[in-house]
This record gives structure tokens, C-alpha cells and sequence, in this order.
């Protein structure tokens, strides 16, 4: 299989280098201090699923690897529609582009630029980081990637994909029923963790044991869940316990890309999380005071970062 790496940070990365690991043809597509790193030094992955190095092509011009079988779309949500715009090159008759990004609404945005045709779901679950330039961390998660067509079909497409990603190690692959139902299921712990790690700049043990804030936590989560049906996505009864549990039991000095994102003053993802859950919630009967509260709490740093 051909793969292009759109996006080879923390996740992009990662996968690049098991598919190349397990044998694919792979293409990375980064910018910076980054690239030129990949470029010189090659790609190194520390991970507690074990590390790798691999020396792999790498470009910031999709026209340098020209059409590829899929397209593993992996940056920052707020970079979705640019991006998207840079595509063309990479899209042969049959390319599928999935995304692995934050958020519900990249697979529409990709869809409005290339055609929902080509557009495969997918989420990533993985705590995994640029360390330095050319160096990616996985410190936690499980490393578990969930995708499926938008329609739910079992496509020739994405059995090849699944068996692609199957066949790497360090890689939890999982082939979704309904991939909607995942993505929504992903964004409701996301909201909670990245926005009240963010808004309250405290990991998530002393939100845990201060009473209110831990009731905020729970509560985005639950408001998330209560959107996501008010817009037809069947979430499963327990999703916001599950989390709450999970959330339970996170290292207490977990933090989030939101958070890391607002301490370095780098463009934040709040648009593409709890001011999408405000968003989303319009129109319904759906109250989310508390993803309210957050997206007024970040915008002025998000809007400030995003200028500069």
C-alpha cells in the first residue's frame, strides 16, 4: 500500500513509521524545523509499545509524492479546510482520505473540498507528541485506531486499510460499525479532558479532587452526550460514565493538547471541541452551560494565538 502522512506530528507520525515498519510504501508531509529533521535525521519514535527509526521521503509539497492509495490526514483541526485545499496531488481514481484529527467536524470539511466519496472517518487514541524535531513520544494510551466509511459499508477500500493497519505492531486497529457513533464518543471525553485541563491549567488530579471543578468535568461530558443525540447519534447509555471512570483513573498529572497548546501559545483546537459542542447544540432543546463556560474562558487566548 502508498501512503501519504498529511500531518506527521505526534499521530501521523507514529503511524507512518509502523506502516513503514510493516512494510508500506510511506510518504511524510511536514513543515519546519520538523521536516528538515526528517529529512536529515530521519524518523524516531520512543513509545511505550516499543521504539522504532525509520528513514522515510519527506516533503511540505503533496506534488512531490503525487497519487498514493490513502491518505492519512492528521493535522490540527484548526488547519483542516487549508490543508484540504492541498490535497489534489495526492488523489488518484481510488485515494481514500482518513482522517485521524480532533473533533466531528473534519469529515465534513474535507468532504465540502474533495467529495464525501473520498473521505474515510476515524479516530485516534493515543497520548503521543512531537519530543523535538524528528522525535515523536508516545508516553500513554493505547494506541488504538478506529475508522470506517461514513456510510458504514464494508468496502474493499477500507477492508485494505484495515488489514494495512492490522498488520503493524505497536497499532490497536479497530474497523467500526458506525464510525459517526465513534468520533462522537471520542469528543465527548476530549471536550472534558483538553477544555477543563486548559480553562483551569490544572492537571487532571487536582480536578479530581477538588469537588466542583470534578463536577464541571463531569458535566461536559455529559452535555456532549446529550448533543450528540439531540442530533441523532446514538451513543450508547454509559458512554459518559465510561469516561467519568476512565477519567478516574488518568495519571494525576495528565494534561492535554489544549493545554499544551494555551501554555505554548500555539493556535488552539477550541473551535474544533467545546465551541463546536455550542455550536452543535443549536437548534436543539440541548442546555451546555458548561462548554459554554470553557469556550468564554479560552476564547480570548485562542483568538490571540490564532492572530499571532
Amino acid at each position: 500500500m502508498r501512503f501519504a502522512i498529511f500531518g506527521a506530528g505526534g499521530v501521523g507520525g507514529y503511524l507512518g513509521a509502523r506502516l513503514a515498519d510493516a512494510g508500506h510504501d510511506v510518504h511524510l508531509i511536514a513543515r519546519g524545523d520538523h521536516l528538515d529533521a526528517l529529512r536529515t535525521e530521519g524518523l524516531r519514535i520512543g513509545s511505550i509499545a516499543g521504539d522504532t527509526a525509520v528513514e522515510l521521503p519527506a516533503t511540505d509539497d503533496p506534488a512531490d509524492v503525487g497519487p498514493v492509495d490513502y491518505v492519512l490526514f492528521c493535522v490540527k483541526a484548526h488547519d483542516t479546510r487549508e490543508a484540504a485545499a492541498d490535497l489534489e496531488p495526492l488523489l488518484g481514481e481510488d485515494t481514500a482520505v482518513v482522517s485521524f484529527q480532533n473533533g466531528v467536524d473534519n469529515e465534513r470539511w474535507l468532504a465540502d473540498a474533495i467529495g464525501e466519496a473520498r473521505v474515510v472517518g476515524g479516530v485516534a487514541y493515543i497520548f503521543s507528541t512531537i519530543a523535538e524535531p524528528g522525535v515523536v513520544e508516545h508516553t500513554g494510551g493505547p494506541a488504538r485506531f478506529v475508522y470506517g466509511e461514513l456510510d458504514g459499508e464494508r468496502t474493499d477500500r477500507i477492508a485494505a486499510l484495515d488489514a494495512a493497519l492490522r498488520s503493524c505492531s505497536g497499532v490497536e486497529a479497530v474497523l467500526a460499525d458506525d464510525v459517526r457513533i465513534e468520533l462522537w464518543r471520542k469528543f465527548a471525553f476530549i471536550c472534558a479532558h483538553s477544555g477543563m485541563t486548559a480553562a483551569t491549567r490544572l492537571p487532571v488530579g487536582d480536578i479530581r479532587d477538588a469537588e466542583e471543578s470534578w463536577r464541571m468535568y463531569r458535566r461536559v461530558v455529559e452535555e456532549v452526550c446529550a448533543v450528540a443525540r439531540a442530533n441523532g447519534v446514538a451513543l450508547p447509555d454509559d458512554t459518559a460514565a465510561e469516561w467519568v471512570e476512565f477519567a478516574e483513573d488518568l495519571d494525576a498529572d495528565s494534561y492535554s493538547s489544549l493545554h499544551y497548546d494555551l501554555t505554548h501559545e500555539k493556535p488552539m483546537e477550541l473551535d474544533a471541541l467545546n465551541a463546536a459542542v455550542v455550536r452543535h447544540a443549536e437548534g436543539t432543546d440541548v442546555d451546555v452551560p458548561m462548554n459554554e463556560a470553557v469556550t468564554a474562558v479560552l476564547r480570548p487566548w485562542a483568538d490571540r494565538f490564532a492572530e499571532g
